[in-house]
């Protein structure tokens, strides 16, 4: 799972225009900020067990966007999608990235792929 091509695709979707990678950047900064913000909030004022675990859920997924949101960033300079896209089977990587996307809903797992994708080019360059 490579959270930065996630993005990058999500970004291009089938045509690539400017208004999708608007879009998809701004669901990733909402996701993060309302998230984060809700569980945070269930997990303070919950008085069950329950409420509490769905806050913890949240704050989790929550994250999952920040590494999506910090990759969307970099990818909206001039010429950064392409680049990153260049050569790729978009149609493929839709189908492929469209089901992998739901790693999401896993707390801090994209957080998870995305600081074992940096290490990994930390110690290989």
């Amino acid at each position: 799972m490579n959270v930065r091509r996630l993005a990058a695709i999500d970004m291009h979707g089938s045509r690539g225009t400017i208004r999708r990678r608007r879009i998809i950047l701004a669901e990733f900064l909402v996701g993060v900020v309302l998230m984060v913000t809700w569980g945070g909030w269930l997990v303070a004022s919950a008085n069950g067990f329950g409420t509490r675990a769905i806050g913890l859920w949240l704050v989790g997924a929550g994250l999952n966007y920040a590494p999506l949101s910090l990759y969307a960033l970099a990818l909206m300079r001039p010429g950064a999608l392409d680049a990153e896209l260049a050569g790729a089977d978009i149609d493929g990587e839709l189908r492929r990235y469209t089901v992998l996307q739901l790693w999401v809903f896993v707390p801090l797992s994209l957080v998870a792929f995305a600081v074992r994708d940096t290490l990994a080019r930390r110690r290989a360059g």
